[in-house]
């Protein structure tokens, strides 16, 4: 409370809506980012195993959330999807639906592929108000 004159005044707390500019994700950084993970991690696979394939989605996922953890991004909450397969040079399609503020709320995502596997890592980085 603010004493003014005598009287005692209340403040309005403030929210914050919006996060400021510098504080926006980045999905091109994001992009970078994963694709870096992604190489590093995989480089070595010569051969697609399913018992091997659940442990690297996992392994990745925590890898690129500890990342984007590391950006000091307030407010924001993400959600790393990875999927893994066999390349035998079959189409992946994949799509998703998200009810988002197109200002604060972004995604980025970014694909791995070799003569054995590929990988497909998607990031979704949701603004908390």
């Amino acid at each position: 409370m603010i004493k003014k004159g005598g009287a005692q005044a209340q403040s309005t707390p403030e929210y914050q809506i919006k996060p400021k500019q510098k504080e926006k994700f980045k999905p091109g950084k994001a992009k970078e980012m994963i694709g870096e993970i992604l190489t590093t991690t995989l480089k070595y696979q010569k051969s697609y195993n399913l018992d091997a394939a659940q442990s690297l989605s996992k392994t990745i996922a925590e890898t690129v959330k500890d990342k984007l953890k590391e950006l000091n991004l307030p407010r924001y909450k993400y959600i790393v999807q990875v999927s893994i397969g066999e390349q035998k040079g079959q189409g992946v399609r994949v799509g998703c639906k998200c009810f988002w503020d197109f200002d604060t709320d972004h995604c980025a995502s970014e694909t791995f592929v070799n003569d054995s596997i590929f990988c497909l890592c998607t990031v979704y980085a949701v603004y908390l108000y």
